[in-house]
């Protein structure tokens, strides 16, 4: 084992997952703790982009993906009532050639049960909610709703968008509502006369809805719409929908977004919640990765993205200081994550990603494994010490 350090993962979402298992594969002890009873195949689609592959070729998965997932020749975007194409970016064979790894879409829990299954056996445990964490200064003493303990050298917070380690870290602080709710729904593709694109998002001046395929035998399709609403009652992370809300949400859209909503089985609706950028992604022996650190809208479908690449660079930093240093470890983490997390929590917020033809390189062509990392800023007390 490459340390006897005990890493703790709050949370086993796609970004935890992620980091559970690049730390395992590389000889940490890790243990993961999800407060879900269980998982279930939740019907939501993903984005799989060229940048999120090659952690997964890392990892092992990226055959098991490609077996599963729709291989998009492109990304449409078209106009919502006419169905002009607005902007086309290639993706397939081209995606792969240029970006060093396939572009899929797939389901969510495929792509989710895939990896879970994949963390070493025994090392998950369920139905544990995080209710107070404490850094004593010589390990993280952690405390659950039913009752038990555990401790840990090192935690990572992965526990989402009201995640309790940022709490402990920053204080409790409600998500900002950004105004827009997603509608999300899976309808079968053999009933439904739908002849549009593999992958097209359908875009007026105030919303918009993506929708794409879940799997290689194109049998499920997905979508999933951006549409203001005033106000959210954020004690709520979702609410059931209907075809009637649908309908009135897109009245006189094109035949084909309208097909997509009259074969839909059922419909739930989410908040779509940001934070501004926090002052700190660590303190002491706790750190945090993806939405607890930089939750972000889904307009470029990279929020899942960016907390597998968050896992990445994690085990990068710590492979390059070590765990007996992990406050610099923690810190050459950040320096190498916020900029990039940033930029793609800004682009997601002003949703313009991809309406027009543009080179998505900057995005598609990163690998977290090869990108140079720049260094960390000095702790404030460096100089003094001098």
């Amino acid at each position: 084992m490459k340390s006897q350090q005990r890493i703790a993962v709050i949370g086993a979402g796609l970004g935890g997952a992620a980091a559970a298992l690049l730390l395992q594969q590389a000889g940490y002890n890790v243990r993961v703790y999800e407060q879900a009873p269980e998982f279930s195949r939740l019907g939501a689609g993903i984005h799989l982009g060229p940048n999120l592959m090659k952690v997964m070729r890392k990892v092992g998965l990226e055959q098991a993906l490609r077996d599963i997932g729709c291989y998009p020749d492109a990304w449409y975007s078209r106009e919502w009532n006419t169905g002009s194409v607005m902007a086309r970016i290639p993706l397939g064979d081209y995606a792969e050639k240029r970006y060093g790894a396939p572009y899929l879409t797939v389901h969510r829990g495929d792509f989710h049960a895939l990896m879970v299954d994949a963390i070493a056996p025994g090392t998950l445990a369920f139905d544990k909610n995080l209710t107070h964490i404490e850094d004593t200064g010589s390990e993280v003493v952690m405390q659950f709703a039913d009752g038990s303990t555990a401790t840990a050298d090192i935690v990572i917070g992965a526990d989402g968008v009201n995640s309790k380690v940022r709490e402990t870290l920053l204080g409790p602080e409600l998500p900002i509502y950004t105004g827009f709710i997603a509608h999300r729904a899976v309808a079968n593709a053999d009933t439904l006369k739908y002849t549009q694109d593999l992958c097209c998002k359908w875009w007026s001046e105030d919303r918009h809805m993506m929708v794409y395929y879940l799997d290689r035998a194109k049998k499920e399709i997905y979508y999933v719409t951006g549409v203001p609403q005033d106000g959210w009652d954020l004690k709520h992370r979702w609410l059931p929908s209907d075809h009637d809300e649908m309908r009135a949400a897109f009245a006189g859209w094109h035949p084909a977004v309208q097909a997509l909503i009259d074969n839909t089985v059922g419909v739930t609706k989410w908040s779509l919640l940001e934070r501004e950028p926090l002052p700190l992604w660590s303190r002491g022996r706790m750190v945090m990765l993806g939405d607890a650190c930089h939750p972000m809208k889904p307009h470029m479908a990279q929020g899942a993205a960016m907390a597998i690449e968050d896992a990445g660079m994690l085990l990068r930093c710590f492979d390059e200081v070590g765990l007996d240093d992990f406050e610099t470890a923690f810190a050459l983490y950040q320096a190498n994550r916020s900029e990039r997390a940033g930029k793609v929590q800004l682009v997601s917020h002003n949703n313009t990603w991809l309406m027009r033809d543009e080179d998505p390189e900057w995005c598609f062509g990163y690998d977290v494994f090869t990108v140079p990392l720049v260094e960390a800023a000095a702790k404030p007390d460096s100089k003094a010490a001098a």
